[in-house]
């Protein structure tokens, strides 16, 4: 099929105007381009379900991509005796958010699966407690997370709690690929919309986590223009701690983020609203969520925190008060946290990058992390990141720190100080061409370095066919290099451990050179 029969296919089945009308401009402008982004390819489950940007076309996230997904999890449900279970369905503040969860609850509904729907946009976690709480098949979140503004997606979670995984990703795909034309579709519009008890529960289990009783720290906060800022404050209120100041021109949901060039709290500039706040109000740090609240950012001492600090401040915080037990990062994070385990001598594991692997890295798992700001602070809770628990808890590990006449970072100085000063680093390759991507990736394989600038490379692991990860291991330190799972980039992650003054840039500019793109982030 040529591309303007495929466009003109999917104009004839697309059941959503809007979208069928931005196929037919196309076709009628013979924008082969415009026709090529949207019908060359699909969208395929990465690192964390669907996402993509809002646009018509297999390429994109629209109604029909949309319903056509649903019926593809509703026939692996069924497939699995899952006829009559309940899937819970919830939703970010984010361009499309709304139609996709109600063409989900009704997709759902009508294949023969109780659809239930969260009152409002909510928080990522939310979602994912309410899979277990109510003991649902399976999730369904609609959010793009911290993508771009344009973007949207779609996250589905299993009967564990857990984001889906292989080989349910692979069979889900399979059958969404089998599904008919979308306007063939059963629909039923008689599915559930849940009111505030599934919240207050949340609530109430996140309010019992601290671990200490100090409570008097002051805060200040930016929910990023996301969905984060009720949920997140009602958790501190719950739990005893004060108000946080937040960040006015950020509070309210708004999916065209409009003061942020990427609603991501790693991109430059992102959290500089926050810092100013912290620095004017005199706070003693400052917390932002991203879009859906499933990561938390942490500010102190005029600068924002690394991933990798906060997930081992937090992992030493509950080892210290005996919440003991397996402790969990990835292959891109620091290996600091397995310094950490040993010290305290409870299990540690390392698995593939994403929650879907974290959250199953064991029965015992007591805690997770991962660099790019996602900490689970309670799986038995949330089998997820979750930035709302997350935050209570740094909070509560201030709080303790200030009545000891301590900060965040004199407890970082000590794990240092124990455990060796583990420098890291992300690399962000941001392209607009997905062969460059590519390109990178396979000249590393064809000719792996033998040294970053000075420093030699001891070992390469190639993670293929798990994973599209390579790993070069340095003498003390190493360099991950993987494509991103949910936006066009190609990042690397770097480590150092107790290096000389200087050498992380050192190792930066290297890697940047051989690599050969432009670093957008570091």
């Amino acid at each position: 099929m040529s591309l303007v029969e495929a466009a003109r296919a999917w104009a004839a089945d697309d059941p959503d105007p809007a979208t069928r009308a931005e196929v037919e401009a196309l076709l009628d402008a013979g924008d082969e381009e415009g026709l090529r982004a949207r019908f060359d390819g699909h969208l395929v489950f990465g690192t964390a379900g669907l996402r993509g940007p809002v646009r018509a076309g297999p390429t994109g996230m629209n109604r029909a991509v949309v319903r056509r997904a649903a019926a593809g999890l509703a026939a692996h449900l069924l497939a699995g005796g899952g006829a009559g279970a309940t899937v819970v369905v919830g939703r970010d503040a984010r361009h499309g958010s709304e139609d996709f969860a109600r063409d989900s609850c009704a997709v759902l509904q009508a294949a023969g699966l109780r659809a239930v729907l969260l009152p409002r946009p909510m928080p990522t976690p939310v979602l994912a407690f309410a899979v277990r709480h109510l003991g649902a098949v399976a999730g369904v979140m609609v959010t793009a997370s911290h993508n771009p503004p344009a973007d949207n997606g779609y996250k589905v979670y299993l009967a564990d709690g857990a984001q889906l995984s292989s080989p349910h990703d692979t069979a889900v795909e399979a059958r969404i690929a089998a599904v008919g034309p979308v306007r063939g579709i059963p629909l039923d519009d008689g599915w559930t919309t849940l009111g505030d008890d599934l919240l207050e529960a949340y609530l109430d289990a996140v309010a019992a986590l601290p671990l200490t009783r100090a409570r008097d720290v002051a805060l200040a906060y930016t929910p990023l223009h996301g969905v984060g800022r009720d949920v997140l404050l009602a958790a501190l209120d719950r739990a005893g701690f004060a108000a946080p100041q937040v960040v006015a021109s950020q509070a309210e949901p708004d999916p065209d983020f409009p003061t942020v060039a990427f609603p991501n709290p790693e991109e430059p500039g992102a959290v500089d609203a926050l810092l100013a706040l912290v620095t004017a109000s005199g706070a003693d740090l400052g917390i932002a969520s991203d879009p859906d609240a499933d990561r938390v950012a942490v500010v102190v001492g005029g600068r924002l925190l690394r991933g990798d600090e906060v997930g081992v401040l937090l992992a030493d915080h509950l080892l210290a008060h005996d919440r003991l037990g397996r402790v969990a990062t990835t292959i891109v994070s620091s290996s600091m946290l397995s310094r950490v385990a040993a010290a305290y001598a409870v299990p540690y594991s390392e698995t593939l990058t994403g929650f879907k692997h974290l959250a199953r890295a064991g029965d015992d798992l007591v805690y997770a992390y991962e660099e790019a700001l996602g900490v689970a602070v309670a799986p038995d809770l949330v089998r997820d990141k979750d930035g709302v628990s997350a935050a209570v808890l740094v909070a509560d590990l201030a709080a303790s720190l200030k009545a000891q006449g301590q900060t965040l970072l004199d407890r970082l100085a000590d794990l240092d100080a124990r455990f060796g000063r583990h420098e890291t680093r992300q690399l962000s390759y941001r392209v607009t061409d997905l062969a460059l991507i590519a390109g990178a990736m396979a000249s590393l394989r064809d000719a792996p370095p033998a040294a970053y600038g000075e420093v030699p490379v001891t070992a390469h692991e190639d993670l293929l066919p798990d994973a599209d990860v390579l790993v070069h291991r340095l003498p003390a330190g190493r360099v991950v290099v993987r494509p991103s799972g949910t936006e066009p980039k190609l990042k690397a992650y770097l480590e150092l451990v107790d290096p000389a003054p200087g050498a992380l840039d050192a190792l930066a500019a290297a890697v940047d050179a051989r690599l050969g793109l432009a670093s957008v982030s570091a």
